[in-house]
């Protein structure tokens, strides 16, 4: 029997090896798609998730390899070749992590380079002292620490407005603004993405929203009707009805409507830069031609600009990929390019640009699995061939879709160069509006006479 045992321990050892090396694989494979992600169709979700939390992330996936490699090792997982090879494996996952975070921290570099490229290299001087005193402040360790803790003690959020009278659940919006109060606050409306098809107004672009909420700024996010009970062009007439209302409404809440930022996420990326380059269409604003839905800026991440090439089955992978595109393409647009090649057309921001677009400061990570890095340059290309106005285009290293949903290095360097850009953007309406005030926080006692605190 005493002979047995070491035996039993090489098997057991060996099991605890091969384990590590599973893991150590598993590991490495996040890694690897964070750096090259699959657009197959046939894995495209797993890599985009798998993609997005190991990019943003990378410090977190190190600190949980690290955990399991103490207990594997614990376990006697270095008595076998199958451990000692996960090790090695382990290692050049830690290497490869290591490098994402140093990628996510070019990001600074990127927004910079666009506001220097798009508004000037001395631009930092043109935005107004009290607001450039606000820009320097620095990034919360609280905020990177706890990458999905999306609230700020300083903002609070009015929920569940409606802002098409008569009208659906769907039909609604949140305001976010400082809890001191605000008058005359410049306005962001942040359209959700979510493929058309799903997504709600407290969802996405938190971290922003938080951010300008607590530097004085009012926004809107707005929830909107989904396929495929709408279709083109109902989401956008939508967009323009919370865009109504901001124009109506918005100083009750202290927020400016007459500077109104744009913004979105994918499809609300495409939303917000459709919705900025037709302003007054009266086809698609039925039943409230006469509002003015033209806006002062135009914010749009990793959106999307030329439908057709997004619902065209012949950019994916074979019959059962062209199967999926059609009935993707029905869903949201009730027809296939094929059977009305024109309707995509209509709907892309890119059949739109114009002198008349206002400024625009696009997003796009280049390491985008769901919407290809090359629309945002086109549109960008696009726009700067007509536009009277700045084109900025920050194409962030490392990034995947949807990279901006919760705190990490790269979204607060993101979110501090939106920032630049608008009190670039502020200062100078300030200074064709005196009127404006210097700084739209007020006194809590203002606040609290306005409607619909609900303490968040």
């Amino acid at each position: 029997m005493l002979k047995d045992r070491p035996t039993l321990g090489a098997r057991h050892n060996g099991r605890v090896g091969w384990a590590y090396l599973a893991v150590s694989l598993l590991g490495a494979w996040f890694t690897y798609n964070a750096y090259r992600p699959s657009r197959r169709w046939q894995l495209l979700t797993l890599s985009f998730f798998a993609g997005w939390f190991t990019g943003e992330l990378a410090v977190f996936h190190i600190v949980w390899q690290v955990a399991a490699t103490v207990v594997f090792l614990w376990l006697g997982a270095l008595e076998s070749w199958a451990g000692v090879a996960g090790l090695v494996i382990t290692l050049a996952s830690w290497a490869g992590l290591l490098g994402l975070q140093l990628v996510s921290g070019r990001s600074a570099r990127a927004m910079e380079e666009a506001l220097r490229e798009g508004l000037g290299p001395d631009y930092r001087s043109e935005i107004a002292p009290g607001l450039a005193q606000r820009l320097a402040r620095r990034t919360s360790r609280r905020s990177l620490l706890m990458p999905f803790y999306l609230r700020d003690r300083h903002v609070e959020r009015v929920k569940n407005i409606q802002y098409a009278p008569g009208a659906g659940r769907r039909h609604l919006l949140d305001v976010w603004r400082p809890k001191s109060g605000a008058h005359r606050a410049p306005v962001l409306l942040q359209l959700h993405g979510g493929a058309w098809m799903v997504g709600d107004k407290g969802q996405q672009a938190l971290p922003l929203m938080l951010h300008l909420a607590a530097e004085g700024w009012v926004c809107v996010a707005a929830n909107y009707r989904l396929s495929p009970q709408a279709s083109f062009p109902e989401h956008l007439v939508d967009c323009k009805l919370a865009l109504r209302w901001i124009r109506e409404h918005i100083a009750e809440y202290g927020g400016d409507p007459d500077f109104v930022v744009v913004t979105g996420g994918s499809a609300g990326g495409h939303l917000a830069a459709l919705l900025a380059l037709t302003p007054n269409d009266p086809e698609l604003q039925p039943g409230f031609e006469g509002a003015d839905t033209s806006v002062t800026a135009c914010v749009p991440f990793y959106g999307v600009y030329d439908l057709a090439e997004v619902f065209d089955p012949r950019d994916r992978a074979g019959p059962r990929g062209e199967r999926l595109g059609h009935w993707f393409a029905r869903r949201v647009a009730g027809a296939t390019v094929e059977e009305d090649p024109e309707r995509f057309l209509r709907y892309s921001p890119i059949a739109h640009v114009g002198a008349h677009a206002p400024p625009f400061f696009v997003i796009h990570g280049k390491s985008d699995n769901l919407v290809p890095v090359e629309q945002a340059r086109r549109f960008v290309s696009a726009l700067r061939d007509v536009s009277r106005q700045p084109v900025l285009y920050a194409e962030i290293p490392g990034a995947s879709h949807a990279f901006e949903m919760f705190h990490s290095v790269r979204t607060e360097n993101v979110v501090k160069g939106v920032d630049r850009f608008l009190a670039w953007l502020h200062t100078a309406h300030r200074a064709r509006r005196p009127d404006v005030p210097a700084d739209p926080i007020e006194s809590t006692s203002r606040s609290a006479a306005t409607p619909g605190r609900d303490g968040r």
